[in-house]
């Protein structure tokens, strides 16, 4: 399985219920562990950013995928940068919405602008090295966002730890089979975009897990789609399984979007709460709603705000030509296309069940209660004690 993840000086990252900061952290002191919803480690750098030269681009990636790089990442990495001291024309957060042309495109004007860092999410691999490709011969520095272009020539990787997601993953799956005492489970293996390193990782991550239990026969791998990060496609995947293979009666999905759909088929189905286990990931407000009725076992809870502070903070050492400290670059990645060890800022996600709710997903802001809370839901929120 490709792409790796080699952990060094390992730290740990936590929600905001257990991480605080100063405002006046140095920039030799920022650490993983730094972040916070308020953003306040952000102004420990306005002397770093100071120091630096040219402007900032980030090109988020699209909109289908997720709705994290609207609803978050872009909201995020601006409240990151301007509380930096960064102003206005001094950074830019775009999004190529799904084209490659357009990705590589905005990185070239960028640059042309006057970037001096490229903070770059990428479609596919291809993409993203063609565009560090182009940055390294002007002299641009470069760091991956979230998932890590195979290939490329990036100085820093800044994302969770992916293959933890997808351990996270496996083991949510293992624990609601059991607790949802489903006998003699068939699942449907699924996966992300083939082209998406991301997917590859979560992967290695919950097969590591569930291998075993494939193995001693304890559980059937039923069936394997080819795997997609588009919803309608993924739906169609899992129904062609179902089709193919009657006994199924649990899918190992890797996020919440491609979730949702295959829910709401089986609600068609009449399959009823409890039954039928479904994992998830991004703790979108549709997958905490299904987890909390108990048409989804569970959901990676990414806290995307540690992850805009950690790539803006990346962004002004690279600007101001200075090396990350330590404890920020907690760990390396590997290239496996390139065969380097990429220098990583590497977060730790958390896995939410209807108990934990409340102490992460609501806690951070991430997704309100008044949102969640609403007609058929009231209940579930009463039940765990969401408010």
């Amino acid at each position: 399985m490709a792409g790796g993840l080699l952990m060094a000086a390992c730290g740990s990252s936590s929600s905001s219920s257990t991480t605080t900061t100063s405002s006046s952290a140095s920039p030799t002191t920022i650490s993983i562990n730094s972040f916070n919803t308020s953003f306040t480690a952000m102004a420990g750098l306005k002397s770093l950013a100071a120091e630096g030269k040219g402007n900032v681009a980030v090109i988020l990636p699209d909109t289908v995928s997720s709705a994290r790089y609207t609803e978050f990442d872009a909201p995020y990495l601006t409240e990151a940068f301007q509380k930096a001291g960064l102003s206005a024309s001094q950074f830019t957060v775009q999004n190529a919405q799904g084209s490659d042309a357009t990705q590589l495109t905005d990185a070239q004007s960028a640059i042309s602008a006057g970037a001096s860092v490229l903070v770059v999410d990428p479609l596919d691999s291809g993409v993203g090295a063609s565009i560090e490709s182009y940055a390294k011969q002007h002299g641009v520095e470069t760091i991956d966002y979230d998932r890590l272009t195979l290939g490329g020539s990036r100085q820093y990787y800044v994302s969770f730890n992916n293959v933890k997601v997808g351990t996270l993953i496996g083991n949510g799956m293992v624990s609601c089979l059991a607790s949802w005492k489903v006998a003699k489970p068939q699942l449907a293996v699924m996966v992300g975009a083939p082209t998406d390193n991301n997917a590859t990782l979560f992967a290695q991550g919950y097969n590591a897990v569930l291998n075993p239990y494939f193995a001693s026969k304890a559980y059937v791998k039923a069936a394997t789609p080819a795997g997609t990060w588009d919803p309608p496609t993924a739906e169609t995947e899992f129904q062609q399984a179902l089709t193919a293979h009657a006994g199924i009666n649990a899918a190992v999905v890797p996020n919440d979007e491609n979730a949702a759909p295959i829910i709401t088929y089986l609600k068609t189905l009449g399959i009823p709460a409890n039954k039928f286990p479904i994992t998830g990931q991004d703790a979108t407000l549709v997958g905490i709603q299904n987890i909390i009725s108990g048409y989804q076992c569970g959901t990676v809870y990414k806290p995307i705000y540690e992850e805009a502070q950690a790539a803006a903070a990346l962004a002004l050492y690279l600007r101001a030509g200075k090396t990350a400290p330590a404890g920020l670059v907690n760990g390396t990645t590997t290239d496996t296309v390139s065969k380097v060890a990429v220098k990583s800022v590497l977060l730790n996600p958390e896995w939410v069940v209807p108990s934990t709710v409340e102490s992460t997903v609501v806690h951070d802001g991430f997704v309100p209660a008044s949102q969640i809370c609403v007609g058929a839901y009231v209940t579930d929120c009463t039940k765990y004690g969401i408010s």
